[in-house]
């Protein structure tokens, strides 16, 4: 890569944290005054970048339009793909991808564990909202009122004994979801199975899908279980990175 492309791309680094002197990008760059106003000036009448009232520059509309070309552009099954199956290899489990598909959750994709016993669940298969690990983690992390939306009103569908029916029961789950950052399916979609989620959030911040470990219980008990959400959550974190979304 020659110096100018590597220099030209480090300032529209420099810049997405917001405008900058020239003097200022200099010193941070280490080159001299006429190297960054040579470089600015090109970028200017490409309109990567834009000069301000008070002579500083910012990042340009013309990044804009790539950045959201970008985004568009992102597959999350694809991104999330090694990421799950390093996580299915480290814990043995099965390993789900889901998001939103109307007023359900839809599985993206699926690691298989390495155990004789299978889960049933399959890429393309839609599951509720309030009874999935996967379901929850996306719900705690969605405004209040478009939660209200997709849930509709109680009860709510019983799958299992542990199915949460009730609104208030639900919401001071998801609360606690929200806080510790993945939600736990005590037994509630299936009798024997369990798993815990995590959400993923996109470049704006928003949640844009979950990952889960699942495990039926003769497999895994729930301690063995809770020891997997430091991995968990590890993951979500790596996959939502791929996705452009940065924690502050």
């Amino acid at each position: 890569m020659s110096n100018s492309v590597e220099r030209a791309m480090r300032i529209l680094v420099e810049l997405a944290d917001g405008p900058t002197t020239i003097s200022e990008l200099g010193r941070r760059l280490d080159v001299h005054r006429t190297t960054s106003l040579r470089l600015l000036r090109t970028l200017e009448e490409q309109r990567f970048v834009r000069r301000t009232d008070d002579g500083s520059y910012q990042l340009g509309p013309r990044m804009a339009t790539l950045a959201a070309a970008a985004l568009e552009g992102l597959d999350i099954r694809g991104l999330a793909a090694r990421h799950l199956r390093d996580l299915g290899a480290s814990t043995g489990q099965t390993i789900h991808l889901g998001a939103l598909e109307g007023d359900r959750v839809v599985y993206l994709d699926k690691v298989e564990s390495r155990h004789a016993v299978r889960m049933y669940s399959h890429i393309g298969a839609l599951a509720p909202l309030h009874a999935t690990g996967i379901g929850k983690a996306i719900l705690a992390h969605l405004p209040e009122r478009e939660r209200g939306a997709l849930l509709g009103d109680p009860p709510f569908e019983s799958c299992t004994p542990n199915t949460r029916t009730d609104r208030a029961a639900l919401d001071e789950e998801l609360a606690r979801t929200a806080e510790r950052g993945w939600s736990l399916d005590d037994f509630e979609h299936e009798e024997f199975i369990h798993c815990v989620a995590a959400p993923v959030f996109d470049a704006a911040g928003r949640v844009a899908a979950a990952i889960s470990v699942s495990a039926p219980s003769m497999v895994l008990d729930r301690p063995d279980l809770l020891a997997l959400t430091g991995d968990l959550t590890a993951t979500a974190r790596d996959i939502s990175e791929e996705l452009g979304w940065s924690h502050t």
